[in-house]
């Protein structure tokens, strides 16, 4: 997938979240009553905790198209 300057992704072994700077006209209101995530930390977004489902669904809250999230495919090594 090939980003442009303007979007950041934070990523895991399960999801990836896509953030476009140029659309969120407030990220502090994207922190507010979360653990996930917070504007005065960095990495702001935080996937690497316990709840992938969790930010997914905090990202998915917000109307706005200035977050976008996936799952990562998961891909396994084959034995031989």
């Amino acid at each position: 997938m090939l980003l442009s300057e303007s979007e950041k992704t934070y990523t895991n072994s399960e999801i990836t979240i896509i953030w476009k700077l140029g659309v969120c006209l407030d990220p502090a209101k994207c922190g507010e009553g979360s653990e996930d995530f917070n504007v005065t930390a960095r990495p702001w977004i935080n996937v690497g905790g316990p709840g992938s489902n969790r930010v997914i669904k905090q990202a998915d809250r917000w109307l706005s198209s200035a977050f976008s999230d996936f799952r990562n495919e998961k891909t396994g090594k084959a034995s031989g």
